[in-house]
């Protein structure tokens, strides 16, 4: 079987199988068994879901990351691998990851003897839940490394193609929920109660003009309501409505002004209407800031590899990546994986063609940057 083949078939067993955040106790069984057969030496960590492993010898350490976690839809790809487990799919592609880091750690076996240093793989489990980076540090497993380097596949761009950027990358992430409490009443006498679903909906309609009208043209902003939840049945007057959504910015100034708006947009409203409204925030990452110099490294191993590269633009999803550039300098990079769909649909299906490439690159990238490190 060829090498390229072997990875492809690697992703199609993590793609059958998929496993929710903290949950991935096959897929780690999985990657365990096929690293040591592979000879590979495991790092200990204290986590009952991933696997860190050690290429080479020396003092000097860089990281390669994977996430290995799924997410909770329903697949809607007919492909004879498709996903066994209900309700539960790779729709972000940490199988594609997961292959090519197991590809990397291969090649990079193969030269250990060569190697001018240690390079360090974590199989990240719960990225989905943007807890499964702080849980690996805090097993240790930044210990001692001076730069790490991870990916994302990016739907929209053709295999072959890579992009990065210094500095930031992927958004802040911040989860809104949000109750709004009136009085219950019959319907057909509105008068006597505090119409929640009125408050609401003025509420939804006043928090699209925080980005339009309160922040500057030029900063990156995205605050939506995903989610409305209020009433049980058609003539009754509900006591409460819950709102949920997202807002997503770049700047730490600009995300807590967004965050001050939205709270006093909901004080007034509930003064005007006579209600109580509640707003929670709940923290996910902070912005993934690549270190300048390690993303034009990156970069230019992507070049002499042999990738059609760009400067990427800004990003407004989230990624627990951060949490690693938030203690040693690093890069996230995007490689194309050319998806008619996108990140987290159903229907999301990536060109496999990407995973073998994307193999030697990291562990081209792995190798010099331990040389620069």
């Amino acid at each position: 079987m060829s090498f390229a083949q072997q990875l492809i078939d690697w992703r199609r067993e993590l793609h059958q199988y998929p496993e929710l955040s903290l949950q991935e106790f096959e897929t780690t069984r999985r990657v365990r068994q096929w690293l040591e057969e592979a000879g590979l030496r495991f790092v200990p960590v204290s986590l009952p879901t991933g696997v860190v492993v050690e290429v080479g010898q020396g003092e000097k350490i860089i990281a390669l990351r994977a996430d290995i976690d799924a997410l909770p839809i329903d697949e809607a790809v007919d492909v004879p691998f498709a996903s066994r487990n209900k309700g539960v799919m790779h729709a972000c592609g940490h199988d594609i990851h997961t292959s090519v880091m197991l590809g990397a750690a291969l090649l990079l076996k193969e030269k250990e003897a060569q190697l001018p240093g240690k390079v360090r793989i974590l199989f990240q489990p719960a990225e989905e839940n943007f807890g499964g980076a702080k849980r690996l540090i805090a097993a240790g497993a930044l210990e001692n490394v001076s730069a790490i380097f991870g990916m994302h596949n990016e739907p929209g761009l053709p295999v072959g193609a890579f992009a990065t950027r210094g500095g930031p990358f992927y958004a802040n992430v911040d989860r809104l929920v949000i109750e709004v409490n009136g009085k219950g009443a019959h319907a057909a006498r509105p008068q006597e109660g505090i119409d929640a679903i009125v408050v609401a909906s003025q509420l939804v309609v006043a928090l699209q003009t925080v980005a339009s009208r309160s922040v500057d043209t030029l900063d990156s902003v995205v605050l939506s309501v995903t989610r409305i939840l209020g009433g049980n049945t058609w003539n009754v007057l509900p006591e409460k409505v819950e709102l949920e959504g997202t807002l997503r910015t770049h700047r730490q100034d600009v995300r807590e002004h967004v965050k001050a708006r939205v709270n006093a947009i909901a004080a007034g409203l509930a003064q005007a209407f006579n209600a109580d409204i509640q707003v929670h925030w709940h923290a996910g990452p902070s912005a993934l800031v690549n270190d300048a110099q390690w993303a034009a490294f990156a970069r230019d191993v992507a070049d002499w590899h042999g990738y059609q590269t760009k400067e990427a633009d800004l990003h407004m999803g989230g990624e627990d990546f951060a949490v690693y550039l938030e203690q040693i300098p690093g890069a996230f990079v995007s490689i194309g994986s050319a998806s008619e769909y996108g990140l987290h649909h159903p229907a999301f299906n990536p060109d496999e063609a990407l995973i073998e490439d994307a193999s030697r690159y990291f562990a081209l990238l792995a190798e010099k940057a331990l040389l620069h490190a």
